[in-house]
Protein backbone atom coordinates (compact mmCIF):
# COMPACT_ATOMS: atom_id res chain seq x y z
CA UNK A 1 0.00 0.00 0.00
CA UNK A 2 0.75 3.46 -0.19
CA UNK A 3 1.04 5.94 2.89
CA UNK A 4 1.84 9.85 2.77
CA UNK A 5 2.95 10.79 6.32
CA UNK A 6 3.22 14.28 7.72
CA UNK A 7 5.15 15.52 11.00
CA UNK A 8 5.66 18.49 11.85
CA UNK A 9 8.71 18.61 14.15
CA UNK A 10 10.77 16.60 16.19
CA UNK A 11 8.93 14.95 17.83
CA UNK A 12 6.61 14.02 14.91
CA UNK A 13 9.72 12.84 13.12
CA UNK A 14 10.90 10.25 16.47
CA UNK A 15 7.16 8.74 16.13
CA UNK A 16 6.91 9.05 12.72
CA UNK A 17 10.20 6.31 12.03
CA UNK A 18 9.10 4.38 14.87
CA UNK A 19 5.41 4.22 13.23
CA UNK A 20 6.94 4.01 9.48
CA UNK A 21 9.61 0.73 10.65
CA UNK A 22 6.27 -0.78 12.13
CA UNK A 23 4.38 -0.49 8.55
CA UNK A 24 7.41 -1.26 6.70
CA UNK A 25 7.48 -5.21 8.71
CA UNK A 26 3.82 -5.08 8.59
CA UNK A 27 3.28 -4.39 4.99
CA UNK A 28 6.59 -4.99 3.21
CA UNK A 29 5.05 -3.82 0.02
CA UNK A 30 5.02 -0.49 1.72
CA UNK A 31 5.54 2.77 -0.21
CA UNK A 32 5.76 6.14 2.03
CA UNK A 33 6.58 9.25 1.33
CA UNK A 34 6.42 11.77 3.94
CA UNK A 35 6.64 15.47 5.23
CA UNK A 36 8.89 14.74 8.97
CA UNK A 37 12.91 14.76 9.32
CA UNK A 38 16.07 12.95 9.24
CA UNK A 39 14.66 9.99 11.68
CA UNK A 40 11.81 8.88 8.83
CA UNK A 41 13.91 9.34 5.97
CA UNK A 42 16.55 6.65 7.26
CA UNK A 43 13.65 4.50 8.58
CA UNK A 44 12.26 4.11 4.96
CA UNK A 45 10.20 7.29 3.84
CA UNK A 46 10.88 8.90 1.13
CA UNK A 47 11.44 12.82 2.58
CA UNK A 48 9.57 15.43 0.56
CA UNK A 49 10.08 18.66 2.86
CA UNK A 50 11.59 18.80 6.29
CA UNK A 51 10.12 19.53 9.35
CA UNK A 52 12.58 22.88 9.80
CA UNK A 53 11.40 24.39 6.77
CA UNK A 54 7.91 23.91 8.63
CA UNK A 55 8.40 24.67 12.14
CA UNK A 56 6.75 27.77 14.08
CA UNK A 57 5.77 28.16 17.41
CA UNK A 58 3.91 30.98 19.60
CA UNK A 59 0.61 32.98 18.36
CA UNK A 60 2.08 36.16 17.08
CA UNK A 61 5.15 33.83 15.16
CA UNK A 62 2.04 31.86 13.35
CA UNK A 63 0.63 35.50 12.17
CA UNK A 64 3.65 36.55 10.47
CA UNK A 65 4.41 33.21 8.52
CA UNK A 66 0.92 32.89 7.34
CA UNK A 67 1.84 33.42 3.89
CA UNK A 68 4.90 30.80 4.13
CA UNK A 69 2.22 28.56 5.58
CA UNK A 70 -0.33 28.63 3.05
CA UNK A 71 2.21 28.11 0.31
CA UNK A 72 3.28 24.89 2.13
CA UNK A 73 -0.48 23.98 2.29
CA UNK A 74 -1.09 24.07 -1.23
CA UNK A 75 2.58 22.30 -1.97
CA UNK A 76 1.71 19.53 0.32
CA UNK A 77 -2.22 19.07 -1.02
CA UNK A 78 -0.76 19.04 -4.78
CA UNK A 79 1.89 16.53 -4.05
CA UNK A 80 -0.71 13.92 -1.98
CA UNK A 81 -2.62 14.00 -5.18
CA UNK A 82 -0.08 13.01 -7.15
CA UNK A 83 0.54 10.32 -5.17
CA UNK A 84 -2.30 8.97 -4.70
CA UNK A 85 -1.58 7.51 -1.37
CA UNK A 86 -4.22 4.28 0.19
CA UNK A 87 -3.71 6.44 3.45
CA UNK A 88 -2.59 9.65 4.51
CA UNK A 89 -1.21 10.05 8.72
CA UNK A 90 -1.58 12.93 10.08
CA UNK A 91 1.04 13.06 13.16
CA UNK A 92 0.31 16.02 15.81
CA UNK A 93 1.14 19.05 13.90
CA UNK A 94 -2.86 20.28 13.81
CA UNK A 95 -2.76 23.82 12.88
CA UNK A 96 -1.55 22.15 9.06
CA UNK A 97 -2.53 18.90 9.39
CA UNK A 98 -6.54 19.37 10.02
CA UNK A 99 -6.48 21.99 6.88
CA UNK A 100 -5.34 19.18 4.97
CA UNK A 101 -7.67 16.29 6.53
CA UNK A 102 -10.21 18.93 5.44
CA UNK A 103 -9.27 19.20 1.80
CA UNK A 104 -8.69 15.07 1.45
CA UNK A 105 -12.47 14.95 2.94
CA UNK A 106 -13.82 14.91 -0.49
CA UNK A 107 -10.84 13.50 -2.19
CA UNK A 108 -11.91 9.39 -1.46
CA UNK A 109 -8.49 9.15 0.59
CA UNK A 110 -8.51 7.69 3.85
CA UNK A 111 -6.94 9.85 6.90
CA UNK A 112 -5.58 8.63 10.02
CA UNK A 113 -4.52 10.58 12.42
CA UNK A 114 -1.26 9.43 15.40
CA UNK A 115 -1.40 11.52 18.31
CA UNK A 116 -4.22 13.71 18.85
CA UNK A 117 -4.03 17.48 18.89
CA UNK A 118 -4.04 18.76 22.56
CA UNK A 119 -7.87 19.33 22.68
CA UNK A 120 -8.39 18.60 25.94
CA UNK A 121 -5.58 21.98 26.79
CA UNK A 122 -7.75 23.92 24.27
CA UNK A 123 -9.21 24.37 20.30
CA UNK A 124 -12.29 21.96 21.85
CA UNK A 125 -13.66 23.28 18.47
CA UNK A 126 -11.61 21.37 16.72
CA UNK A 127 -12.96 18.07 18.29
CA UNK A 128 -15.86 18.56 15.82
CA UNK A 129 -13.43 18.82 12.63
CA UNK A 130 -11.65 15.25 14.09
CA UNK A 131 -15.11 14.18 13.94
CA UNK A 132 -15.50 15.13 10.25
CA UNK A 133 -12.35 14.60 8.65
CA UNK A 134 -10.86 11.94 10.57
CA UNK A 135 -11.67 8.11 9.90
CA UNK A 136 -9.03 6.75 12.85
CA UNK A 137 -7.52 7.87 15.71
CA UNK A 138 -4.57 6.92 17.57
CA UNK A 139 -3.77 8.51 20.82
CA UNK A 140 -1.00 8.12 23.21
CA UNK A 141 -2.19 9.03 26.74
CA UNK A 142 -4.70 6.89 28.61
CA UNK A 143 -6.51 9.91 30.00
CA UNK A 144 -7.07 11.18 25.89
CA UNK A 145 -9.92 8.03 25.69
CA UNK A 146 -11.94 9.31 28.36
CA UNK A 147 -11.79 13.03 27.13
CA UNK A 148 -12.70 11.88 23.37
CA UNK A 149 -15.20 9.29 24.92
CA UNK A 150 -16.88 12.46 26.31
CA UNK A 151 -17.16 14.17 23.39
CA UNK A 152 -19.21 11.06 21.38
CA UNK A 153 -16.10 9.72 19.34
CA UNK A 154 -14.03 6.45 19.63
CA UNK A 155 -10.54 6.04 19.81
CA UNK A 156 -7.78 4.05 20.03
CA UNK A 157 -4.83 3.67 22.77
CA UNK A 158 -2.40 0.83 22.30
CA UNK A 159 0.48 2.83 24.64
CA UNK A 160 2.45 4.85 24.58
CA UNK A 161 5.68 4.91 22.28
CA UNK A 162 8.15 6.85 23.75
CA UNK A 163 8.62 3.71 26.61
CA UNK A 164 10.08 1.66 23.84
CA UNK A 165 11.93 4.64 22.45
CA UNK A 166 13.59 5.11 25.97
CA UNK A 167 14.02 1.49 26.38
CA UNK A 168 15.63 1.50 23.32
CA UNK A 169 17.79 4.02 24.07
CA UNK A 170 19.08 2.74 27.26
CA UNK A 171 19.65 -0.55 26.06
CA UNK A 172 21.69 1.14 23.71
CA UNK A 173 23.63 3.77 25.77
CA UNK A 174 27.19 3.69 26.57
CA UNK A 175 28.62 3.33 29.81
CA UNK A 176 29.36 6.56 31.80
CA UNK A 177 33.01 5.88 31.53
CA UNK A 178 32.68 5.34 27.56
CA UNK A 179 30.29 8.69 27.77
CA UNK A 180 32.89 10.96 28.98
CA UNK A 181 35.99 9.35 27.02
CA UNK A 182 33.94 9.50 23.79
CA UNK A 183 33.10 13.23 23.93
CA UNK A 184 36.61 13.80 26.11
CA UNK A 185 34.14 15.36 29.17
CA UNK A 186 35.39 15.47 32.87
CA UNK A 187 35.09 12.94 35.31
CA UNK A 188 32.69 15.00 37.27
CA UNK A 189 28.93 14.67 37.53
CA UNK A 190 26.59 15.84 34.89
CA UNK A 191 23.27 18.36 35.02
CA UNK A 192 21.99 18.04 31.69
CA UNK A 193 20.15 20.99 29.70
CA UNK A 194 17.30 20.26 27.41
CA UNK A 195 16.52 23.74 25.81
CA UNK A 196 14.37 22.58 23.01
CA UNK A 197 14.63 21.30 18.99
CA UNK A 198 13.63 24.47 17.68
CA UNK A 199 15.25 27.65 17.23
CA UNK A 200 13.15 30.06 19.33
CA UNK A 201 12.55 28.13 22.14
CA UNK A 202 16.58 27.61 22.28
CA UNK A 203 17.06 31.27 22.10
CA UNK A 204 14.53 32.10 24.50
CA UNK A 205 15.11 29.35 27.08
CA UNK A 206 18.59 28.45 26.80
CA UNK A 207 20.11 31.82 27.68
CA UNK A 208 18.20 31.49 31.35
CA UNK A 209 19.31 28.06 31.83
CA UNK A 210 22.79 28.96 31.34
CA UNK A 211 23.59 31.07 34.06
CA UNK A 212 23.41 28.48 36.68
CA UNK A 213 26.61 27.10 36.06
CA UNK A 214 28.32 29.81 38.63
CA UNK A 215 26.17 27.62 41.52
CA UNK A 216 27.44 23.89 40.24
CA UNK A 217 31.26 24.35 39.89
CA UNK A 218 31.05 20.62 41.01
CA UNK A 219 28.75 19.63 38.23
CA UNK A 220 29.69 20.06 34.44
CA UNK A 221 26.57 21.98 32.50
CA UNK A 222 26.06 19.88 29.18
CA UNK A 223 23.64 20.88 26.68
CA UNK A 224 21.58 18.55 24.51
CA UNK A 225 21.77 20.36 20.95
CA UNK A 226 19.77 19.53 17.84
CA UNK A 227 21.80 19.40 14.61
CA UNK A 228 18.60 21.32 12.88
CA UNK A 229 19.73 24.22 14.86
CA UNK A 230 22.92 25.90 13.50
CA UNK A 231 25.65 25.51 15.90
CA UNK A 232 26.72 29.35 15.77
CA UNK A 233 23.31 29.85 17.37
CA UNK A 234 24.94 27.46 20.57
CA UNK A 235 28.45 29.07 20.11
CA UNK A 236 26.63 32.32 20.62
CA UNK A 237 24.48 31.31 23.39
CA UNK A 238 27.12 29.66 25.52
CA UNK A 239 30.10 32.20 24.89
CA UNK A 240 32.28 32.49 27.84
CA UNK A 241 31.19 29.39 30.00
CA UNK A 242 32.73 25.87 30.22
CA UNK A 243 29.25 24.90 29.31
CA UNK A 244 29.61 21.98 26.07
CA UNK A 245 26.73 20.88 23.35
CA UNK A 246 26.65 17.58 22.96
CA UNK A 247 24.36 16.85 18.89
CA UNK A 248 21.86 14.65 18.99
CA UNK A 249 23.23 12.17 21.48
CA UNK A 250 20.43 12.88 24.40
CA UNK A 251 19.27 9.74 25.23
CA UNK A 252 23.16 9.05 26.42
CA UNK A 253 23.56 12.82 28.03
CA UNK A 254 20.70 12.22 29.69
CA UNK A 255 21.12 8.27 31.74
CA UNK A 256 24.59 10.17 32.52
CA UNK A 257 23.28 13.10 34.61
CA UNK A 258 21.90 13.54 37.55
CA UNK A 259 19.38 15.91 36.72
CA UNK A 260 18.17 18.46 34.24
CA UNK A 261 16.62 21.48 32.81
CA UNK A 262 14.15 20.34 30.08
CA UNK A 263 11.95 22.89 28.13
CA UNK A 264 8.33 21.73 28.41
CA UNK A 265 7.21 19.34 25.47
CA UNK A 266 7.63 15.50 24.86
CA UNK A 267 11.81 16.12 26.39
CA UNK A 268 9.46 16.00 29.74
CA UNK A 269 8.01 12.43 29.47
CA UNK A 270 11.05 11.32 27.71
CA UNK A 271 13.56 12.05 30.77
CA UNK A 272 11.20 10.89 33.33
CA UNK A 273 10.87 7.53 31.49
CA UNK A 274 14.36 7.64 31.38
CA UNK A 275 14.19 8.02 35.14
CA UNK A 276 16.39 11.45 35.35
CA UNK A 277 15.07 14.34 37.62
CA UNK A 278 13.80 17.27 36.17
CA UNK A 279 12.92 21.18 36.20
CA UNK A 280 10.77 21.57 33.46
CA UNK A 281 11.12 25.06 31.97
CA UNK A 282 9.17 27.20 29.51
CA UNK A 283 9.26 30.88 27.90
CA UNK A 284 7.78 32.36 24.93
CA UNK A 285 7.16 35.66 23.47
CA UNK A 286 4.74 38.14 26.06
CA UNK A 287 1.81 38.37 23.38
CA UNK A 288 2.08 34.48 22.88
CA UNK A 289 1.76 33.99 26.66
CA UNK A 290 -0.99 36.12 27.34
CA UNK A 291 -2.70 34.54 24.20
CA UNK A 292 -2.12 31.19 25.70
CA UNK A 293 -3.28 32.17 29.51
CA UNK A 294 -6.25 33.11 27.95
CA UNK A 295 -7.05 29.87 26.13
CA UNK A 296 -5.19 26.55 27.66
CA UNK A 297 -7.40 25.08 30.21
CA UNK A 298 -5.09 23.06 31.84
CA UNK A 299 -3.60 22.73 35.21
CA UNK A 300 -0.25 21.72 33.90
CA UNK A 301 1.65 22.05 30.66
CA UNK A 302 4.25 19.04 31.03
CA UNK A 303 3.38 15.79 30.36
CA UNK A 304 4.46 13.79 33.26
CA UNK A 305 1.91 16.26 35.70
CA UNK A 306 -1.12 16.26 32.90
CA UNK A 307 -0.81 12.02 33.02
CA UNK A 308 0.08 11.45 36.68
CA UNK A 309 -2.77 14.63 37.38
CA UNK A 310 -0.94 16.18 39.98
CA UNK A 311 2.91 17.70 40.28
CA UNK A 312 5.42 15.57 40.07
CA UNK A 313 7.65 17.65 38.12
CA UNK A 314 8.00 21.53 38.75
CA UNK A 315 7.31 23.47 35.95
CA UNK A 316 8.94 27.21 35.91
CA UNK A 317 6.66 29.27 33.57
CA UNK A 318 7.38 32.67 31.80
CA UNK A 319 8.66 35.33 34.90
CA UNK A 320 8.80 31.94 37.10
CA UNK A 321 11.50 30.63 34.90
CA UNK A 322 14.60 32.53 36.30
CA UNK A 323 17.54 31.90 37.88
CA UNK A 324 16.87 31.86 41.42
CA UNK A 325 13.85 29.92 41.15
CA UNK A 326 15.98 27.29 38.94
CA UNK A 327 18.59 26.90 41.47
CA UNK A 328 15.99 26.29 44.32
CA UNK A 329 14.12 23.59 42.37
CA UNK A 330 17.16 21.58 40.91
CA UNK A 331 19.23 22.12 44.63
CA UNK A 332 16.11 19.54 45.84
CA UNK A 333 16.35 17.17 42.46
CA UNK A 334 20.09 16.55 42.96
CA UNK A 335 21.41 13.60 44.91
CA UNK A 336 20.74 14.31 48.64
CA UNK A 337 17.86 16.70 47.76
CA UNK A 338 14.73 16.21 49.43
CA UNK A 339 12.43 15.58 46.67
CA UNK A 340 14.90 12.99 44.49
CA UNK A 341 13.15 10.21 46.05
CA UNK A 342 9.62 11.12 45.87
CA UNK A 343 9.73 11.97 42.23
CA UNK A 344 11.94 8.91 41.04
CA UNK A 345 8.94 7.33 43.03
CA UNK A 346 6.46 9.08 41.23
CA UNK A 347 8.45 7.77 38.07
CA UNK A 348 7.50 4.28 38.46
CA UNK A 349 4.22 5.20 38.58
CA UNK A 350 3.91 7.02 35.46
CA UNK A 351 5.59 3.91 33.48
CA UNK A 352 2.79 1.59 34.57
CA UNK A 353 0.38 3.78 33.31
CA UNK A 354 2.27 3.88 29.55
CA UNK A 355 1.32 0.37 28.79
CA UNK A 356 4.50 -0.74 28.04
CA UNK A 357 6.85 -1.56 24.81
CA UNK A 358 5.34 -1.83 21.47
CA UNK A 359 3.19 0.80 20.93
CA UNK A 360 4.37 1.56 17.63
CA UNK A 361 4.23 -1.70 16.23
CA UNK A 362 0.83 -3.00 17.54
CA UNK A 363 -0.33 0.74 16.24
CA UNK A 364 0.95 0.04 12.60
CA UNK A 365 -0.50 -3.04 12.36
CA UNK A 366 -3.90 -1.86 13.47
CA UNK A 367 -3.33 0.40 10.89
CA UNK A 368 -2.72 -1.84 8.10
CA UNK A 369 -5.68 -4.49 8.65
CA UNK A 370 -8.24 -1.86 9.09
CA UNK A 371 -6.99 0.09 5.61
CA UNK A 372 -7.64 -3.77 4.62
CA UNK A 373 -11.06 -4.19 5.94
CA UNK A 374 -11.89 -0.87 4.47
CA UNK A 375 -10.80 -1.93 1.33
CA UNK A 376 -12.82 -5.26 1.31
CA UNK A 377 -15.68 -3.61 2.20
CA UNK A 378 -15.37 -0.76 -1.17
Amino acid sequence: MKYFIIAGEASGDLHGSNLITGLIKTDPDAEIYCWGGDKMESSGARLLVHYRELAVMGFWEVIIKLGKIFKNLRKCRQQILDFKPDLVILIDYPGFNLRIAKYLNNQNINVYYYISPKVWAWKKSRVKRIKQYINRMYVIFPFETKFFEKQGYRVHYFGNPLVETVEKGIELSAGRDKFLAGYGLENKPIISLLAGSRLQEVKKILPVMVRIEKYYPEYQLLVAGVNTIDRSVYNHILKGSCIRVIFDDTYNLLLNSDAALVTSGTATLETAIAGIPQVVCYRGSRLSYAIARMLVKIRFISLVNLIMDKEIVKELIQHNFNERKLVSELNIILPGGWKRNIMLDNYSLLRKKLSGRGASSRIAKDMYHSLKLVDNVN
